[in-house]
Order: structure tokens, then sequence, then C-alpha cells
């Protein structure tokens, strides 16, 4: 079955939509990191923190390696683009509305 774009953004939005994901992609976009580097920043159990690294994965927003006993991760600067990208879409969506709306208040009665 096909991802489609929305099925994307409703990936890509998720994930971020958790404070503690959202520092653990700033991590990995700084530098790559093993997830049990990860895990002892934060005061939870090493099981959750897999778990935030792996809705990041799926997302698409970070990638894992292995190098001997260590899981690797880094975070990918093109899937954050592309966060910001839609973003900016939905702006200029709004952006448009609230001109018209301007232009409607402009006009006189």
């Amino acid at each position: 079955m096909a991802e489609t774009s929305e099925d994307r953004a409703d990936a890509l939005f998720q994930a971020l939509s958790d404070r503690t994901r959202r520092d653990i992609l700033r991590r990995v976009l700084a530098g790559e990191h093993s997830v049990s580097a990860l895990a002892a920043g934060y005061d939870m159990s090493f099981a959750a923190v897999q778990k935030h690294v792996a809705v990041l994965e799926r997302a698409g927003l970070l990638s894992k390696r292995r190098s001997g006993r260590e899981q690797l991760a880094s975070g990918d600067v093109q899937a954050v683009r592309s966060v910001a990208a839609m973003l900016d879409e939905l702006e200029d969506v709004w952006r448009g509305r609230i001109d018209r709306i301007d232009l409607l208040l402009a006009e006189e009665p």
C-alpha cells in the first residue's frame, strides 16, 4: 500500500508532537549518538527512549545503524526540511485568507 503525502504528514507531526522526541531529534541532528547515550539524558527507562527513537525512525526523521553492540542514531536534515516546507504551505494558505479578510474589511459598505 502506497503512503500518501497526508499519511507522511501525519507520521511526521505525530512524531514531533512529543517533547522528548523533539529533544531527541535536536540531539541527533547535532551529531550521531548511541541510543544508550540518548537514554542516559532522560529520566525514563531505556526501553521508553527506544520507543521514542522508533517513532522518529518510522517517521523518517532519524536513522539508526549498528556499530558493534551499539545502535547509533542520526537525524535526517532533509526530513526536517520537508516538515518546514509543509508548514510554509499552511502559512501561505492562512496568509491568503487573512489578505482576503483584510480586503473585505477595507471595502466600503
